[in-house]
């Protein structure tokens, strides 16, 4: 079977580029502030909230002074705060610095960064704002429970798969005219 041609990369419109993943990042980092606000103001903290369905998620209220997953979410250590503050300052540069690539990347790829950036904002407002990240979305299964997310953590996680699907689709649809 004959692999099929690769033709030069586009250059990108790079206005339209910044755009979407500005207003990407601004749904996400709306939504998971409103939600986070709602659980704050409805749920005590460490408390479960609601089943949404029983035996499998529930709306719980949590803080987490760590990072994804509940990685070095210890109250014996008080430099998380500073720590993840900046690799979420990082982060954004790093995301800023991908946006202005020469390379039209595709959809996924712009879909990735602002949704990567959108979650780091998200979260980021939380640490800054009350020196924890709020944590709200609980899936169980018995006694074994996932670590509590938010929309930010989604936003996060759905743009890194969009991000890999951007790379994967990358070296098949076109090559770079830079070396």
């Amino acid at each position: 079977m004959p692999k099929p041609k690769r033709v030069p990369c586009p250059p990108p419109d790079m206005r339209r580029r910044y755009r979407l993943i500005a207003a990407l990042a601004g749904v996400v980092v709306v939504l998971d502030q409103l939600t986070k606000l709602w659980i704050q103001q409805t749920i005590p903290v460490w408390e479960k909230g609601f089943s949404v369905i029983t035996g499998f998620f529930d709306i719980v209220h949590v803080l987490n002074r760590g990072a994804a997953f509940g990685f070095l979410n210890r109250h014996d250590i008080d430099w998380q705060r500073p720590f993840f503050v900046a690799v979420s300052i990082l982060a954004v540069g790093l995301i800023a610095v991908l946006a202005r690539s020469k390379e039209d990347d595709g959809p996924f790829y712009v879909y990735g960064l602002g949704l990567i950036l959108g979650g780091a904002l998200g979260n980021l407002v939380d640490r800054v704002r009350l020196g924890v990240v709020v944590d709200f979305l609980d899936f169980y299964v018995g006694e074994w429970h996932w670590p509590a997310f938010n929309v930010a953590d989604m936003g996060i996680c759905i743009g890194a798969g969009a991000l890999l699907v951007s790379f994967y689709q990358q070296r098949r649809r076109c090559v770079s005219d830079n070396p």
